[in-house]
């Protein structure tokens, strides 16, 4: 399994190699307001699939922080009552319940 693997591996590096070998032309971008940028067309579908990747991370960054800054409120522990201290009018006295598993999970 480990060597099939890595076979796997050097086949989709080498289908990249060659992609890249075969597209070294000319290719020009063209931006707002008259600017260009001129490159091997290689670099130009590698800048696209890495801006790709940044927008992509980006737009998931607020889910992102969401879900941490949800998951870090749950783990802080509960603030226990003073010795001695009466629990406060209508405060039910059995533990909350665990979520369940769909619920957990968000779905």
């Amino acid at each position: 399994m480990k060597y099939l693997l890595w076979l796997l591996k050097a086949a989709i590096f080498f289908t990249l190699f060659a992609f890249a070998l075969n597209n070294q032309h000319e290719a020009t971008v063209h931006f707002f307001f008259g600017t260009s940028w001129r490159g091997p067309l290689v670099l130009v579908v590698l800048a696209a699939f890495a801006a790709g990747l940044v927008v992509g991370a980006l737009g998931m960054l607020p889910g992102w922080w969401r879900h941490r800054t949800a998951a870090a409120a749950l783990r802080q522990p509960a603030v226990p009552p003073a010795p001695g201290a009466e629990p406060p009018a209508g405060a039910i006295a059995t533990p909350l319940a665990e979520p369940s598993a769909a619920r957990r999970h968000g779905l």
